[in-house]
């Protein structure tokens, strides 16, 4: 009965050693393009849970991008992100992100139909409760994320960090369901104070739930390392804006996930 024991507890001690977070590459389709997910979850949490699908910058899916996925699997959600440019795109220099940001950027259609299908990959793991799902994103990724609640997404909520506002179709506020939390440098430059009003007009008209928070002294690029400190740059990092954008975060998945 000793031995039953001790093998009983290296079991369990086994099972504790191989749990927690876990991550693989996830391959899908928009159409004929090939696309390259990452997907992380934490299997000590038992059953489904809310999903996360994040999405990333203008150089794509990166070192930063899956930080923030495993960052929100630890917090107990499924979180995925999604891959806006395709399998193996992932530009090097600024000159090439802004090329290939801007090619989405010119085809509003088309960035909503490839976050679409990186929401339908999310929504059909498994582990994922397809009722409780946001969408998170980063400069480019926060416009995305915009535009796939623009969309007219049934998902529960959105979060642009430091993301592009504008729209060329203000009347599609009227499409959203999801409630909106946007996340902004006050001194952001490449965010005109045009833009800012005509983004407050489109939610108001659209009768949406929204929050925009500005953080004082924050440019573009504040929550990632990365953009230097550098604020006459237009990008740089901000370790308050940081911290207070991913408490807001937080709380606003507390609320739209209850």
């Amino acid at each position: 009965m000793r031995i039953l024991g001790i093998i009983g507890l290296a079991l369990v001690f086994w099972g504790a050693a191989f749990a927690g977070l876990r991550t693989e590459s996830v391959e899908y389709k928009h159409g004929d393009t090939v696309l390259e997910g990452y997907l992380a979850w934490d299997d000590a949490v038992q059953g489904k849970r809310p999903g996360v699908m994040v999405v990333h910058e203008w150089t794509g899916i990166g070192p930063y991008v899956r930080g923030r996925v495993e960052q929100l699997a630890r917090m107990g959600y499924v979180a995925f992100a999604a891959d806006i440019y395709g399998k193996g795109i992932r530009p090097a220099t600024p000159e090439a992100a802004g090329k290939e940001a801007g090619r989405y950027k010119a085809d509003r259609p088309l960035l909503r139909a490839r976050a679409l299908a990186g929401l339908e990959t999310l929504r059909s793991n498994p582990l994922c409760d397809p009722k409780r799902i946001a969408a998170i994103g980063y400069c480019f990724g926060g416009t995305t994320a915009l535009e796939l609640a623009r969309s007219g997404a049934d998902i529960a909520g959105v979060v642009s960090f430091h993301g592009g506002l504008d729209s060329p179709s203000p009347a599609d506020g009227k499409k959203i369901k999801a409630k909106v939390l946007a996340l902004h440098g006050a001194d952001d430059p490449y965010v005109s104070a045009k833009d800012l009003a005509a983004f407050e007009d489109e939610l108001r008209q659209g009768g949406v739930d929204w929050q925009l928070v500005s953080y004082g002294g924050a440019v573009h690029s504040f929550t990632n390392r990365d953009a230097g400190g550098d604020n006459s740059k237009g990008a740089a990092y901000n370790e308050r804006a940081d911290r207070r954008s991913w408490e807001a975060m937080k709380v606003f998945f507390a609320e739209i996930f209850k």
